[in-house]
């Protein structure tokens, strides 16, 4: 039980601090912050091993999951980036 809890809470730091240095609008709140650092922590650790920087039973470092919660968060922003300009119905206004 209290391995869950302190994944939630890493998770919710690394995803928080992911969701400051990423600019633009970010989705979701307190639960995909949440989901957003545990999957970054995770895509850190694979990215981690396959650059051959961790072994193959070490965890992804802080600095690691922030960057994989940051890919993350790009990824998203490029899937989804608003391709067409709002325009309001009620014209230009002077």
């Amino acid at each position: 039980m209290a391995g869950a809890v302190s994944w939630i809470v890493f998770g919710f730091i690394v995803g928080a601090i992911a969701k400051l240095l990423t600019p633009g609008r970010d989705p979701g709140g307190f639960l995909v912050t949440i989901l957003l650092g545990i999957a970054g922590s995770l895509l850190g650790g694979y990215l981690g091993r396959a650059f051959g920087w961790y072994g193959p039973n070490q965890n992804a470092g802080v600095l690691m999951s922030i960057i994989g919660a940051i890919v993350l968060l790009t990824i998203f922003h490029l899937l989804f980036a608003r391709r067409f300009t709002w325009r309001s119905r009620l014209g230009p206004r002077l």
